[in-house]
């Protein structure tokens, strides 16, 4: 029987790919990317796995969450620094030698949920410090009328073969692939294959700016999911995410008027 997360996954997975390449046409790729970072899909799982698999798992999932940040990170870093021109798969390739190695390695620490916020911020900022130069801005082309469908398409069948995947090779790995990031690979890849490197890694360096309210959300749920009422605990977790991420969209702004202005 199919959970209702997945369920969930598959329907939101196409409308948040949408939404994202949406916003990165009209407002720029670091928007677009900062939307990929915001816990969309992964917030309501959470509920899903409070209401279905209980509150200490759903605690447990929460540490898991926060760590896969990292991998996250180093996929974003690997890409940003392996982009090159228009070759996509060359920085595919890069993003998933930076990914497959991290997330082996954070599979096997076993740390407090306090260790694991901290480890997660201290890497996404090295990782933005890695970032901190991408390459100027090429100039716009028009995008053939599939493109947005396929972009849809493309991370709805990812997800579905990873989550088949994960499924028949047992628990462990249904872990480990669990927080693949799907949306950020797919925006991504289409992104530079139509507009260049430059505007990939505006993207990425967008995702990594938006994970810091991600780990805050879920250092909330991790807190507090067994001890208070379900409403009131992602309530406040979603109100904590979206106030740290106004406040990184406030920064990717200003810097977007800067450099206009330059």
């Amino acid at each position: 029987m199919i959970s209702n997360y997945l369920v969930f996954k598959l329907v939101f997975t196409p409308v948040l790919v949408a939404a994202a390449t949406l916003a990165a046409r009209r407002w720029g790729d670091s928007i677009g990317g900062w939307l990929i970072g915001l816990p969309l899909t992964s917030g309501p799982v959470s509920v899903f796995f409070a209401l279905e698999q209980g509150r200490d798992f759903a605690a447990h999932a929460a540490e898991g969450a926060i760590l896969g940040v990292i991998a996250s990170a180093a996929f974003c870093t690997a890409f940003f620094l392996g982009a090159r021109g228009q070759r996509w798969w060359l920085s595919s390739l890069a993003a998933l030698g930076g990914y497959i190695p991290t997330i082996l390695f954070i599979s096997r620490l076993d740390v407090s949920l306090g260790w694991a916020e901290l480890l997660a911020v201290l890497t996404l900022i090295a990782a933005l410090v890695l970032m901190a130069h991408p390459g100027p801005v090429a100039a716009e082309t028009a995008l053939p009328f599939w493109d947005l469908p396929l972009r849809m398409l493309t991370a709805t069948l990812i997800l579905v073969a990873i989550t088949t995947l994960a499924a028949s090779l047992g628990p462990l790995w249904s872990g480990l692939l669990s927080p693949f990031p799907v949306f950020t690979f797919v925006l991504a890849i289409f992104t530079q294959s139509h507009s260049g490197a430059s505007s990939a890694q505006r993207v990425v360096k967008g995702v990594v700016t938006g994970l810091f309210g991600y780990i805050v959300f879920f250092l909330i749920v991790g807190l507090l999911v067994t001890r208070m009422n379900l409403v009131l605990v992602y309530g406040l977790a979603a109100l904590a995410a979206l106030s740290v991420n106004a406040i990184s969209l406030l920064v990717i702004v200003a810097r977007k008027r800067l450099l206009a202005a330059a």
